[in-house]
């Protein structure tokens, strides 16, 4: 019985299975769209120790409402762990949009904050931007001292806005 219960448990966890290599299609994809699109990011992405990329988050809401999405984190580029995004929020609001966004650690001890915690969330020692219509972001204009920067980018939908506030981040084998 008990070898039973671990074979069905190792079934669903997602090793081997092409979820991951889906996901580094999808991350290859968002980080080449920002790059093109916001070319000072690129400055950024160089200053950074690594990057967590969520190329989609779906956000949903009627007074009380929910955000889900899946990223990879990425040190030099390359894929080192995946993690899922949960957000929940309340108040007056309605309606649903997708975007993705990017977090940028600026500091070894932020990344391994985060990398070290069991569920992390974003806090108020992050700065954030948007980048504007024109296409103008660059690491300049952020604050060169932040450990965190977050990028939010490619809003589609009903709701006015997009906030990574509150949202958990949890390690994940996809």
């Amino acid at each position: 019985m008990g070898g039973a219960g671990l074979t069905l448990a190792a079934c669903g966890n997602g090793i081997g299975s092409a979820g991951a290599s889906r996901l580094d299609a999808r991350v290859d994809a968002t980080r080449n769209y920002l790059l093109t699109k916001y070319p000072g990011t690129q400055d950024l992405e160089t200053k950074s120790v690594g990057v967590l990329w969520m190329p989609l988050m779906t956000e949903a809401s009627f007074g009380f409402g929910g955000a889900f999405g899946q990223g990879a984190l990425r040190i030099n580029n390359v894929t080192v762990d995946y993690y899922a995004a949960a957000a929940a929020s309340f108040g007056l609001q309605i309606g649903a949009q997708q975007y993705a966004h990017a977090l940028f650690f600026m500091t070894p001890e932020a990344l391994a904050d985060f990398r070290r915690s069991d569920g992390w969330q974003l806090g108020a020692d992050a700065r954030y931007a948007l980048p504007d219509r024109g296409g103008a972001i660059a690491a300049s204009t952020l604050t060169s001292t932040a450990p965190v920067i977050a990028l939010v980018f490619g809003q589609a939908g009903l709701i006015a806005g997009a906030s990574l506030a509150g949202t958990k981040y949890t390690r994940i084998i996809p």
